[in-house]
């Protein structure tokens, strides 16, 4: 009974410490993860680490794991920390080959491509991707902003939600860009909501507020 008791208080003590896990790649039925930091590891679908994440399944470029007790979808590259009854949401991205924090999200629940851009005052999008997410851009006050190409035709609007792994936030401004993006940039609206930790080629998001 003692022996069952310290088993039960060990289990319950691992699932309330924060998990960080990054997907770096995957095989057939199997994906490749790296856990707190640690060595790279492969997990079979069904297996179930030391730090309680269990891989569910296999999809086309994404695996879908359990971690504390909820089902993440991830995809290559992607990193996420899960912390049962914290307070504060936070989501770890990892760069890609060129530097770069691409990663999947969305905007007032339609999916987006986000590149995080802290040079970028406001969240950006083109043309198509305002138009997918039901923003009427006619709606936003005028302007113009400087790109690579020179100035161009904005309008600011106020955006009603943004998700980015755990972290939601309502009510963002951004600009909508008259031509096409081919992603969303995310900008300082977003990120000056966030404390922003770097360690190499991570980057962990907590939300402030």
């Amino acid at each position: 009974m003692r022996h069952c008791i310290a088993l039960f208080l060990g289990v319950w003590s691992l699932a309330a410490l924060a998990v960080d896990i990054a997907l770096v790649g995957l095989l057939p039925g199997k994906a490749m993860v790296v856990i707190d930091g640690g060595k790279r590891q492969t997990m079979a679908v069904g297996a179930v680490t030391a730090e309680g994440v269990k891989l569910m399944s296999i999809e086309s470029g994404a695996a879908v794991f359990e971690i504390a007790g909820k089902p993440r979808r991830m995809l290559i590259g992607q990193s996420v920390v899960s912390t049962p009854g914290a307070e504060r949401s936070a989501t770890t991205l990892i760069a890609d080959t060129r530097g770069h924090f691409v990663t999947q999200g969305s905007i007032n629940g339609v999916s987006m491509r986000f590149l995080v851009d802290t040079g970028a005052t406001f969240v950006s999008l083109g043309a198509a991707d305002a138009k997918r997410a039901r923003i009427d851009a006619s709606k936003g006050t005028p302007g113009t902003t400087m790109t690579a190409n020179g100035p161009a035709r904005v309008w600011k609007v106020r955006l009603a939600s943004v998700k980015l792994g755990g972290i939601t936030l309502s009510e963002v401004d951004a600009t909508v860009h008259e031509q096409d993006m081919p992603v969303v940039l995310l900008g300082m609206s977003f990120l000056n909501r966030m404390e922003i930790h770097r360690d190499g080629q991570s980057m962990t998001l907590t939300q402030r507020y």
